[in-house]
């Protein structure tokens, strides 16, 4: 793992690719047309804010960050301007080897360190990934469209 710097942007734009498109068998825009979304771009352009903090799996096979939003520009997970949202995005031939475990793990521990209070995501309620982040304690707190916003307080 390293923490993710102004280099890793490209590692970042196609985790959340992967992220984005997590769902076997669907059909979704090219790499550029789906980060060209102002709602799915957010969470990756103009990396390397004040607040923005990540880190990246060896080999970049895998990425997980979190960026701070606005009342009034947030992403899907949004709880609050002081809660950071959490993306995270693996390749898929390294799903199922605990590369999303080891990400989410070193992560929350920077976030911890960085002081942030809580970090929260948003999550398909059909992904896998749920269960990963129910194993992290963590927990449900609003439901959007076909998705669950989740929120982790850090200890």
């Amino acid at each position: 793992m390293r923490l993710a710097g102004a280099r890793d942007v490209g590692v970042l734009r196609a985790m959340l690719y992967e992220a984005f498109s997590w769902r076997p068998g669907t059909s979704i825009p090219p790499l550029e047309e789906a980060l060209a979304l102002p709602d799915i771009g957010r969470y990756v352009d103009g990396w390397g804010r004040p607040f923005d903090l990540g880190v990246v799996a060896d080999g970049d096979v895998g990425a997980a960050w979190i960026r701070t939003f606005t009342d009034d520009d947030h992403g899907y997970g949004f709880v609050s301007p002081e809660v950071p949202e959490l993306s995270i995005g693996v390749l898929p031939d390294a799903r199922g080897r605990g590369v999303g475990t080891a990400l989410l793990s070193d992560l929350l521990a920077h976030a911890r360190a960085a002081g942030h209070p809580s970090v929260s995501l948003s999550v398909e309620t059909d992904n896998p990934a749920v269960h990963l982040y129910e194993r992290f304690g963590f927990v449900r707190v609003g439901y959007v469209g076909t998705s669950w916003t989740m929120q982790r307080i850090l200890d």
